[in-house]
């Protein structure tokens, strides 16, 4: 039998426990640690949720890795056409973690109609484009269909359709300049199909969706000539490295270019997350173990001549200090099954109901995301616990100065 364990539950356990004078400061001890729990709980998975919600958005409309042609051209724009007969296209071979690999092509034009006119950035894609990035956010209609010959179908962003008072299946006209500027420009009717809302106003200010035979057309490019490669790759965090594997598989004439570093600006921001959440956590870690201390040393001072007692009896300043320490163990452990059954249900009241809201021009998104991972979670808790107890060493320490001679007549 552990003795020192069986001492630390028999105290826990105690009638009077409850009614003596540190019951009080117990409480607030244990409803502390539960409360960082919860604020190191929901920050974690409310900062990783809204990086990778961020993240995947961005990379829905832009692809992770872009290849485009060494021409200076630092706009959105089209203007050197590309051929598809590559040797990663359709299927980057030579490296593993590329998922998918499609064709696309952009140009500026004015969309006009009988009361508004805007100007937009179509985006023409092929039979090869992923639209399951785009279904997400589609929140009326369908996926213009480009399996058969060219047509009019098109998707546009909630936006651009409330800014030109437009509905789905409504008809309306694009401009497009010639290349080079000189001459009437191109017309192309269109018909709404689909209507997205990504919630990142960054696309969804400019871009309609469609097929890229227009541009082709509007450009004289060939059938296999397109404006630039979108490539997606299976781990986020790898797209440095995947980055740089794919810059030195593609010919010299080629750039390559991340989600990173063409929209340097949101993934700068994103950042500042990780520091947000150190710094919660940090400060919560910071008043458990304030907490705990004060409490721990409230129950040594309450059991003064216990310790002297024991003293007496022949135990040794260690295994007092282990009995305390058990003590502060499962005051912990109790603060954490709180925070964690609250924090948790939070969590997932906010995946499945998205009670709370957040503006999408400061966040790019309409509700916060959540990442409910359980290895983060295990690792909170583990750490809290492991801090804690190593710092409960020191008020411990206390226990050493006791004299038995003295705590015995100690009233």
């Amino acid at each position: 039998m552990n003795l020192e364990h069986f001492i630390a539950k028999r105290l826990i356990t105690a009638k009077d426990h409850k009614s003596s004078i540190s019951a009080p400061i117990i409480k607030i001890a244990i409803s502390a640690i539960a409360l960082g729990m919860i604020m190191m709980i929901v920050s974690v998975a409310t900062g990783i949720g809204l990086q990778q919600k961020i993240r995947q958005k961005v990379a829905a409309f832009s692809g992770h890795i872009l290849i485009t042609n060494f021409n200076g051209n630092e706009s959105d724009v089209s203007t050197e056409p590309i051929s598809t007969h590559q040797k990663f296209y359709p299927k980057f071979k030579n490296i593993t973690g590329i998922s998918h690999v499609q064709a696309v092509a952009t140009k500026v034009g004015i969309i006009r109609t009988p009361t508004a006119f805007e100007g937009i950035v179509y985006k023409g894609v092929g039979k090869d484009y992923n639209w399951d990035n785009i279904k997400e956010y589609l929140i009326s209609g369908t996926i213009p269909n480009l399996q058969s010959q060219l047509n009019s179908e098109i998707v546009i962003s909630q936006y651009l359709a409330n800014r030109l008072n437009l509905k789905l299946g409504d008809n309306f006209n694009t401009f497009f300049m010639k290349q080079g500027g000189n001459g009437l420009p191109n017309s192309r009717r269109f018909k709404i199909v689909g209507i997205y809302n990504s919630g990142l106003q960054e696309f969804d200010a400019s871009y309609i969706i469609g097929d890229i035979r227009h541009i082709q057309k509007i450009n004289k490019w060939a059938p296999d000539q397109v404006g630039s490669f979108e490539v997606f790759i299976d781990d986020f965090t790898q797209i440095k490295q995947k980055g740089e594997e794919v810059y030195g598989k593609t010919s010299s004439i080629l750039n390559t270019q991340t989600i990173e570093e063409k929209f340097s600006y949101i993934f700068d921001w994103l950042k500042l997350f990780d520091f947000n959440i150190l710094v919660i956590l940090i400060i919560m870690i910071i008043v458990s173990t304030i907490n705990m201390v004060v409490a721990l040393l409230v129950l040594i001072l309450e059991r003064t001549q216990m310790i002297g007692i024991l003293k007496s009896m022949g135990a040794n300043n260690w295994t007092i200090r282990k009995i305390f320490l058990y003590n502060a163990f499962y005051l912990i452990v109790r603060g954490l099954f709180w925070g964690n059954f609250i924090g948790i249900g939070f969590l997932v009241i906010q995946k499945y109901f998205g009670i709370i809201k957040l503006p999408p021009e400061n966040y790019y998104v309409t509700v916060a995301p959540v990442d409910i991972n359980l290895l983060y979670i295990l690792a909170l808790n583990i750490g809290t616990v492991a801090i804690c107890l190593v710092v409960l060493l020191i008020p411990s320490y206390m226990i050493t100065k006791i004299s038995p001679a003295k705590t015995i007549r100690f009233d």
